[in-house]
């Protein structure tokens, strides 16, 4: 395990921030009161994505994870901290700059199949949509658009059958086809492979990685599947509404010559110096309540407190 800090402090809440980050939270906090109750679904959560990046998000229900793409798509405001993607400040919109910046500046895949596409028009119609929506180019134009994003994503077969004619699989292919259509800076995904078998959300988890190099546009994975990290370069864990540790995978050339796949965990360092240990550490070691820290050359020491389990303090 590797501590990282992420860069500090965070930005004003208007900055845009430095141009090659492409997504920004800092501090977000997010409170749901019902009846009296209130419930911390972001608890301070801090996340850089750089443009280009093809990311996963990774928790258990009821980690954050959802809460985190309702405010990145726009759909909902943080209690406290501060939101930028691809320059737009997510605190400050007004009800107009919100319809634009979730017309053209994000796209955005459901879980479910069927709330992607409109089930009485064909694959290429619905692709169509937001390009006339928008009027982007002239006909011509647009249909090649269409063309190209349906062979990208491998459905050029199904461009004239309706939802109801394709299976699940072609189905987020063609809803990713559209999330796109408009040349969006950053895609979020809603647990895109979450009604989908092993092999077909193989095949939906490639097409994502496909329009990433592809287009170069920004894309962010929500999922509780940790196999989705299989696919991404970099995956980010959420856990108690804060991110807690991130797992970077890339490729090197031994000195056989021999390419090997190495992927290294880290822990996540906040602003205020506060990182979640892994739950299978905190168990093997029995930390609870408090701990022993010391300060090494070149590491920091984590350590039982003793006195606990001989004098019954903190318990």
């Amino acid at each position: 395990m590797v501590v990282t800090q992420e860069d500090a402090p965070g930005p004003a809440p208007d900055a845009v921030g430095p141009v090659h980050e492409e997504i920004r939270c800092r501090g977000l906090v997010r409170i749901f009161a019902a009846d009296g109750i209130e419930v911390q679904a972001l608890q301070g959560l801090d996340l850089t994505v750089d443009r280009g990046e093809l990311v996963a998000v990774v928790g258990a229900s009821g980690s954050g994870k959802s809460t985190l793409l309702n405010i990145l798509s726009g759909m909902d405001l943080p209690t406290a901290g501060s939101a930028v993607v691809a320059g737009t400040d997510l605190l400050a919109m007004t009800r107009r700059d919100r319809v634009r910046y979730q017309r053209s500046t994000v796209g955005f895949v459901w879980q479910q199949t069927g709330r992607n596409l409109l089930p009485y028009l064909t694959a290429a119609e619905n692709v169509r949509v937001p390009l006339e929506i928008s009027r982007t180019g002239t006909r011509d134009e647009r249909a090649a658009r269409v063309a190209d994003l349906l062979e990208m994503l491998e459905v050029g077969q199904v461009a004239d059958r309706v939802p109801g004619q394709m299976s699940g699989g072609q189905q987020q292919r063609v809803a990713v086809a559209v999330a796109v259509a408009g040349s969006p800076r950053v895609l979020l995904a809603d647990e895109p492979t979450g009604e989908l078998d092993e092999a077909t959300s193989v095949e939906v988890l490639e097409s994502l990685r496909a329009v990433n190099a592809g287009t170069g546009v920004t894309t962010l994975i929500v999922t509780h599947d940790p196999t989705v990290s299989e696919h991404v370069a970099r995956t980010v864990q959420i856990r108690d509404g804060r991110t807690s540790t991130e797992v970077l995978r890339r490729t090197e050339i031994d000195e056989d010559g021999a390419q090997r796949h190495v992927a290294e965990e880290f822990a996540v360092l906040d602003r205020v110096g506060r990182l979640q240990l892994p739950q299978d550490f905190v168990s093997a070691l029995d930390l609870r309540d408090r701990v022993r820290l010391a300060l090494e050359d070149d590491h920091v020491e984590v350590r039982p407190d003793e006195r606990r389990g001989r004098t019954g303090e903190g318990r």
